[in-house]
């Protein structure tokens, strides 16, 4: 089993920054397979960024390139999510996951086996 517990949500003005982590705890793994998703009211959930298991690249969704950073630490078994210059289509609940499969696309909510519970982030116009 693998616990997964956010943390940095928040409200922030259009141009602000947050930072999400993620720890993770339970079954060991590595910090790579993690990645970051979020859902908004009404819309389906959507990848943000997360690690190639290969070489540990991050990859991110086109809509946060530039603007968000994915980090791990490997020591604490953490993996933090930097956003910067948030706009207001930023609001969502953000999830922290794990994959173990790693022949599927990091992309898709599927290839993920665990969730973290979310954490809501805000961001007023």
């Amino acid at each position: 089993q693998v616990q997964l517990t956010e943390s940095g949500g928040g409200l922030v003005q259009a141009g602000g920054s947050l930072s999400l982590s993620c720890a993770a705890s339970g079954r060991t793994f590595r910090t790579a397979l993690m990645g970051w998703f979020r859902q908004a009211p009404g819309k389906e959930r959507e990848f943000v960024a997360a690690f190639s298991w290969r070489d540990g690249i991050p990859s991110y969704a086109d809509s946060v390139k530039g603007r968000f950073t994915i980090s791990r630490d490997i020591a604490k078994n953490t993996v933090t999510l930097q956003m910067n210059s948030l706009i207001p289509e930023d609001t969502a609940v953000y999830y922290c996951a794990v994959r173990f499969d790693i022949y599927r696309p990091i992309i898709a909510s599927e290839s993920y086996s665990y969730w973290g519970q979310g954490t809501q982030v805000t961001v007023s116009s």
